[in-house]
């Protein structure tokens, strides 16, 4: 389970996933002198497309017997992390244009750490369906010779 290498590429997954999950995605510093932030589990949306990510991670950790299986939900799971990057853009976009609405000015913004993770996870569940995919020509190749 996980000896093999694509195990511990979706553990790291997972891991980068729960990091996007409880850290601060962007932060700004008002003309007021208040800081606001945004993070993953200040948007229901968000916070509920981090923990599918995870778990289905977590889940595909398991599923070693089933290759194929494996091999789809780690797809699939590449592409809930697109749409999350996507819908994690959008929310600061958001709540960057409320602010500017309330007459509220942002001095400066950044974005944090956490927020460039996603993208780290999109090469660590590539790499990991890689594996698999490696694993199961190995095994069909194997049966060949039988």
């Amino acid at each position: 389970m996980i000896q093999r290498i694509q195990s511990l590429y979706l553990l790291l997954a997972a891991g980068a996933g729960a990091a996007t999950l409880s850290f601060d995605l962007w932060k700004a510093k008002l003309s007021n002198g208040t800081v606001t932030a945004v993070n993953a589990s200040s948007n229901y949306l968000l916070f509920v497309l981090y923990v599918i990510i995870i778990l289905l991670a977590v889940v595909c950790i398991f599923l070693f017997k089933k290759r194929k299986l494996q091999f789809r939900l780690t797809i699939f799971n590449i592409l809930f992390v697109f749409a999350a990057l996507g819908y994690q853009y959008y929310v600061v976009q958001q709540t960057a244009n409320k602010l500017a609405a309330g007459g509220i000015t942002i001095t400066s913004a950044s974005y944090q750490v956490a927020s460039f993770l996603p993208v780290l996870l999109i090469v660590l569940l590539f790499m990991a369906a890689r594996g698999i995919y490696k694993d199961e020509k190995l095994i069909k190749s194997l049966d060949r010779l039988r």
